[in-house]
């Protein structure tokens, strides 16, 4: 198999998928400069799985260079959204040698939904990877990138039990100051996840941090907390 045959296969199946109206509105939704096919998301994961199928990747690096194929030649959107389910392939999922693509991702795709899409990844290789990740995410909630901070916050989203608390306070606490939406968004959004979890913890860090937390995301932490 030739390495890009299978960034080759995703790009075919989702031009011949496109629905142009819906690809207009798509766009103007995500407020992007690069157009979308307005393929949906469940299709472009279908379409993700059967290239996989057909084209499995031989070892991680070919995997890698997959990903980096779709990503940097990418057109439209869902060739960008295709990459990142390519990242969780089996043979990568756990592999540190990741990062470095997560940090691409982040770096380059700079908007909510891209970010999102592999921050969990983060939080999957901080499990496995402790002494690799957790300065890794220390350093990043310093970042003069508001996206690379904003993933370093929501890393631990759905870990629950297994959230590492100090590493979550000490991520959000070089943040609680910022003023953009995105990362009072992700504060709050990642303490809301961990209070279904530990909701006690939760509201004795939002009274410890009272005069810090904004009101989105002191309100976004505590919202399930206040519900009777």
């Amino acid at each position: 198999m030739d390495n890009s045959d299978l960034p080759r296969a995703i790009r075919s199946t989702l031009r011949s998928s496109a629905d142009a109206e819906r690809g207009r509105g798509a766009q103007a939704y995500m407020k992007s400069d690069m157009p979308s096919l307005g393929v949906r998301v469940p299709e472009v994961r279908r379409i993700v799985k059967e290239a996989i199928k057909q084209f499995p990747p031989r070892s991680a690096e070919d995997l890698r260079e997959a990903v980096l194929d779709l990503w940097r030649k990418a057109e439209v959107r869902e060739e960008r959204y295709a990459a990142i389910d390519l990242t969780g392939i089996r043979m990568v999922r756990d592999d540190p040698g990741m990062l470095p693509v997560y940090e691409e991702i982040i770096r380059t795709g700079a908007w909510w939904d891209l970010v999102d899409g592999v921050a969990h990844r983060l939080g999957t290789l901080l499990l496995k990877h402790p002494e690799t990740m957790t300065p890794t995410l220390l350093q990043w909630s310093k970042d003069s990138d508001m996206w690379i901070r904003r993933a370093s916050i929501t890393a631990q989203l759905g870990s629950k039990a297994a959230t590492d608390t100090s590493l979550l306070a000490a991520v959000i606490r070089p943040n609680m100051d910022d003023k953009e939406f995105f990362i009072r968004k992700a504060i709050g959004w990642a303490l809301r996840e961990y209070s279904k979890t530990d909701p006690g913890w939760v509201k004795a860090f939002a009274e410890e941090n009272a005069s810090r937390l904004s009101p989105l995301s002191a309100r976004e932490a505590l919202r399930l907390l206040s519900t009777p």
